[in-house]
């Protein structure tokens, strides 16, 4: 009977230890998404996620798509990646493939990169506006960055 017992307390421990990563950081993950200026939409994967600075909690298993933006500003985008956790190794000597499997399947074997998103807008760009259906109208903005340098200028007429 303690023989059983045993099997029974070793097979609990074993089976609480299989996903090692999911038990120590979670199946998701805090990003940081700041933008300069503030106050801009955030957008994850489609979602509206409120305005910088925020924090989404986003799950590890997936890569994820951001859009930060802003009227009169650029539209910035980025691409979360997962990339393997350093649990792997826990799941690795304690779990096993078991453990493996349950880590690759809820997101706990992974982390997402980067960490923090820090958007820098830039103003202008290019818009384009349909304001009825036979017509496009593309507006640009063209705004002198002070790190460049004249080249020359155009030619007047006398």
């Amino acid at each position: 009977m303690s023989n059983r017992l045993a099997a029974l307390g070793l097979i609990s421990v074993s089976l609480f230890l299989t996903a090692c990563a999911s038990i120590m950081h979670g199946t998701t993950q805090d990003v940081g998404i700041s933008s300069t200026p503030t106050a801009a939409r955030v957008l994850v994967n489609g979602q509206d996620m409120g305005t910088t600075p925020v924090i989404a909690d986003l799950k590890r298993k997936n890569q994820h798509f951001v859009r930060i933006e802003m009227d009169g500003y650029q539209t910035y985008e980025t691409t979360l990646t997962k990339k393997v956790s350093g649990w792997v190794w826990g799941n690795i000597v304690f779990g096993g493939l078991i453990g493996l499997a349950v880590d690759a399947i809820t997101g706990g074997l992974y982390n997402l990169t980067p960490e923090q998103i820090r958007a820098e807008l830039t103003r202008g760009g290019a818009e384009a506006v349909s304001l009825d259906p036979n017509h496009l109208y593309i507006f640009v903005t063209l705004t002198p960055r002070p790190e460049w340098q004249k080249a020359g200028e155009g030619l007047q007429q006398e």
